[in-house]
């Protein structure tokens, strides 16, 4: 742990053992078993593989006191998978120290922040690192070291971070699968900055409703979460090593909510060391409430995601069209489904996904989870995974 998180964390283990004593404490989480089946062996050496089974662990401690005006959190995580020794790995999602004012909130240690309104990609959401090992699409996330205070006003809400400390992106391993050809040596990072992960970062971000827009802006400096992968060898091994360069990134996101529609808007434009370029996710989604005089409601999704590198850049979505239903059943069981999948428009290729969970009873839900690749071009981020098409069924007890 470097010194920077090491400070902030410090104060709140103190907090744990003595400042929180006589709190309100609450203690819940999840236990899951996931079992996943490919369709096809894996492409790659280590990858002979059909199934792949684990088991993962995230309990969430909430101490609340001094009438309710601070708060601490601590969600640690653990997986274990029985293919790939890098997806058995651990985490400190969050253990974070929240003061909260009048008009004003104070939060310092390890936390999670989600920025974004769009469904297929969130360009905008920048300040955690990904876990890809976790999921593919990118939803899960590493602990960020932080502070964050936050400025409740009538013009609007107002967060100001500082991030004392990098969080590497994780990589499946050689006998992983969903990886490139050549397996990133996630433990081989270089970085522009001499402080390496222990560079400081910093982030601005407004937000605001107006009528019937939720409207958002920011501004970061810092280490680039997306790593450029550079081809190293060791031992006449070949294998990638991540590069994490500075940047400074700008963003705006929009969202509309007229009657049935949702206008989703998202973009960025991102100044790194060897590059700067633009991005935009925008699309809409339009529901029907109560189909056929039933419960359920069917949401319609469109998007399309632009980056202007083009084939050149390194981004699975450059020129990409989005397709999706969503259907919420409303039932006591908490029914789910999402249906959808994108078109690449340069590379002519294809992905699919579903995505579905139902409550099974007040403690155990299962969560099914489906993907599948099609493409031809070599060239395409798409064409390395396109054996790894599986399907996914997590049970997930919650306590």
């Amino acid at each position: 742990m470097k010194r920077g998180a090491i400070l902030i964390i410090a104060p709140l283990l103190f907090s744990l053992g003595f400042g929180a004593y006589g709190a309100e404490t609450q203690v819940s989480g999840k236990i899951d078993v996931q079992a996943r089946y490919y369709l096809d062996k894996g492409e790659y050496a280590g990858q002979g593989y059909h199934e792949q089974g684990s088991i993962g662990f995230q309990p969430e401690f909430y101490w609340e006191f001094n009438n309710g005006d601070e708060s601490i959190i601590f969600k640690p995580f653990y997986r274990y998978d029985q293919q790939d020794d890098e997806r058995s790995h651990g985490d400190i999602r969050e253990l974070l120290w929240t003061k909260v004012g009048s008009d004003w909130e104070f939060k310092a240690g390890i936390g999670k922040v989600f920025w974004g309104v769009t469904e297929f990609q969130h360009l905008v959401d920048t300040i955690n690192q990904t876990d890809s090992v976790e999921s593919f699409d990118g939803e899960e996330k590493l602990g960020q070291p932080m502070v964050n205070l936050t400025l409740i006003k009538d013009w609007g809400v107002l967060d100001a971070f500082v991030l004392p400390g990098f969080r590497e992106r994780t990589f499946a391993g050689k006998e992983g699968r969903l990886r490139p050809p050549v397996y990133v040596d996630g433990d081989t990072g270089t970085f522009e900055s001499s402080a390496e992960t222990s560079h400081v970062d910093y982030a601005l971000r407004w937000s605001h409703s107006v009528d019937v827009f939720d409207l958002g802006a920011h501004w970061f400096r810092g280490t680039n979460r997306d790593p450029i992968l550079n081809l190293s060898s060791d031992n006449d091994e070949h294998h990638f090593s991540p590069h994490y360069e500075q940047m400074v990134q700008f963003g705006v996101d929009v969202q509309a909510t007229v009657d049935e529609w949702l206008w989703k808007f998202e973009a960025i434009s991102r100044n790194g060391q060897f590059e700067t370029y633009s991005a935009i996710q925008a699309g809409f989604e339009y529901s029907f409430y109560g189909v056929a005089d039933s419960d359920t409601d069917i949401g319609i999704l469109f998007e399309y995601g632009w980056d202007d590198r083009g084939e050149k850049g390194s981004a699975s979505v450059q020129n990409d069209i989005f397709l999706g239903s969503r259907f919420t059943f409303n039932n006591v069981e908490s029914t789910e489904l999402l249906i959808g999948g994108g078109y690449d428009l340069d590379y002519d290729s294809y992905s699919l996904l579903v995505e579905g969970s139902h409550r099974l009873t007040n403690n155990f839900k299962v969560v099914v989870d489906a993907r599948f690749f099609e493409s031809e071009d070599e060239n395409d981020p798409t064409y390395a995974i396109r054996k790894d098409d599986y399907f996914q069924f997590t049970l997930e007890y919650y306590f």
